[in-house]
């Protein structure tokens, strides 16, 4: 129980002090010490001029421990008002009648009151040390004024002057209270997939309808990027749906009162989204050059590099540059594959590589196998030069010691052949453009002399073999096809001559003809002693036969 009251007076405590909570009036009023009899009235601006003060007296001996501090007055909720409270101690004297104090803010008309003693409280506490109050100076949020506190009436010399900030809108009690700092809370969900941010309003300024809209922040300017959403004030539900293209890091919903000089009030959700920055690349083909702008500001190093097979990137020599919001531009870039644009903020690194599509690529190496050697070559979509070196990759290393080094100078359109001396297989090309500020070193290597291994050898093998396999196999489809016309043909022979004999067969059964020979049903002769001798003889008649054997 003591614990929670102990929590309910700390509560109450802030909500009335400090920035938690500001100290609340009822109404601005002038107070003095007990005894002192004050009057408060409004002192002209053009003030007599000053009077040269009595003996003992000067600033130091009339004003001691001045203060000033704001206060509010609320007549209702969101009805409160700023006002500057002045207190001092004064050293009263016979010869001092009252204070005035005046307030003036930068281009605006002063305020300036006098607190005045009766003849008789003077008299009374002549020589004691009083206390003053005065709240009835208006103050604006954030508002410098000057304040100038000199005795009644003015003697030279005796002022008091000083130069006081009120406090902004960043205190909860003023954005809640205070209709100039009064901007409503924003609360949203994001819909990733409709690209959507479903936005909420609460603590709006009452009676006023509600602005909102998608703005880029950059610097203490939010460009809008689309239309503002009206919210009315008789609205039940006070939330809109606003449509996004792409989450940057300096995409904000800003929402005011709909009110002349409102408040605005700012939430970015999509601060941690720095990867959506490194996609604004763009490459000029013809003037080489390579640019990146961002789309929001950010403190990034831009870096060109050259990536690796394992997945890594190596900074280009002279090529890291700060940049925060301006375009960053790259000349004479070679648009390789694997050249590749790297960019470190916030303790990370992203690598982006425009060229890997090889859309861009200027120049390329071709290796061709004619007689039992390869044939290398350049050719470049423009003119250029190249500095080709042949290099041998050592065991289980990724580099490449470079053994033989020459110019090249290739032509538009035109393929230059590369005279490298030594055997290419198993060898590398070490290539880098020589016309340009920024280009990658590339390693072609050759894969081998079998033509299984390297898919331009293979392919021009395969072309090689086409030839030789593509006629031989026209030939003997020829062959063949004779070979099935002479077939059928014998087949019909053949079938017409059992045809012919089948008629002569039935010819012998009706009576002797002499034309028809049938060579299938021919006996042979035996042969007996030097005699032929038919079949018939030998079956028809045994006993002549014997005899003509004799």
């Amino acid at each position: 129980m003591i614990l929670w009251a102990a929590l309910v007076m700390s509560h109450w405590c802030l909500g009335l002090s400090g920035a938690a909570g500001l100290e609340r009036i009822e109404r601005c009023s002038t107070r003095c010490s007990q005894g002192l009899h004050c009057k408060n009235k409004p002192d002209s601006l053009f003030p007599p001029p000053c009077q040269t003060p009595a003996d003992g007296l000067d600033t130091s001996s009339v004003f001691h421990n001045i203060s000033l501090s704001p206060v509010m007055r609320c007549e209702g909720k969101q009805k409160c008002s700023l006002h500057l409270k002045i207190k001092t101690k004064l050293q009263l004297h016979e010869s001092v009648h009252g204070v005035s104090i005046c307030t003036m803010a930068t281009g605006m008309m002063g305020n300036c009151r006098i607190v005045s003693f009766t003849r008789a409280s003077r008299e009374r506490l002549s020589g004691q040390q009083v206390e003053l109050e005065n709240d009835c100076a208006d103050l604006s949020p954030g508002q410098q004024v000057r304040v100038t506190v000199k005795t009644v009436p003015s003697y030279c010399g005796i002022t008091w002057s000083a130069t006081y900030e009120a406090p902004g809108c960043v205190g909860e009690d003023l954005r809640r209270h205070v209709p100039e700092c009064i901007t409503g809370r924003l609360s949203y969900d994001v819909d990733p997939q409709k690209r959507e941010l479903s936005v909420r309003v609460s603590d709006m300024l009452e009676d006023y309808s509600y602005y909102l809209r998608l703005c880029r922040r950059k610097d203490f300017i939010c460009a809008g990027t689309g239309v503002n959403k009206l919210i009315k004030k008789e609205e039940p539900v006070k939330s809109v749906i606003l449509p996004y293209a792409r989450p940057l890091p300096c995409l904000c919903i800003e929402g005011w009162s709909a009110v002349m000089d409102a408040p605005r009030v700012q939430v970015c959700p999509f601060t941690d989204r720095l990867e959506e920055l490194w996609s604004e690349i763009t490459f000029d083909p013809l003037a080489g050059t390579l640019s990146w702008e961002p789309a929001c500001p950010v403190a990034a190093v831009v870096a060109l590099c050259q990536e690796r097979e394992d997945g890594g990137c190596v900074d280009l020599p002279h090529s890291s540059r700060n940049v925060s919001r301006e375009k960053m531009t790259f000349t004479e870039v070679d648009p390789h594959p694997q050249l590749c644009m790297k960019f470190t903020a916030a303790s990370q690194s992203w690598t982006k590589c425009p060229f890997a599509n090889g859309r861009f690529q200027a120049w390329e190496i071709v290796v061709t196998r004619k007689q039992d050697r390869e044939d290398v070559q350049m050719s470049s979509q423009i003119n250029a030069t190249f500095a080709v070196g042949l290099c041998v990759k050592s065991g289980g290393s990724a580099g490449c010691h470079v053994t033989e080094t020459q110019t090249v100078h290739v032509e538009k359109g035109k393929a230059v052949g590369l005279n490298l001396a030594g055997e290419l297989c198993g060898s590398c090309l070490q290539v880098t453009r020589l016309d340009v500020k920024f280009a990658a070193t590339v390693n072609h290597c050759l894969k081998g002399c079998d033509p299984s291994t390297d898919p331009v050898i293979s392919r021009q093998a395969s072309w090689d073999l086409t030839w030789v396999v593509v006629p031989a196999g026209v030939f003997l489809s020829g062959i063949i096809i004779v070979i099935l016309v002479l077939h059928v043909l014998l087949t019909v022979y053949q079938r017409r001559k059992q045809e012919r004999n089948g008629d002569c067969s039935l010819e012998k059964q009706t009576g002797p003809s002499f034309e028809c020979v049938v060579p299938a049903f021919q006996s042979q002769p035996v042969l007996h002693g030097g005699v032929l001798i038919p079949d018939a003889l030998q079956y028809g008649n045994t006993e002549r036969a014997n005899l003509i054997s004799n």
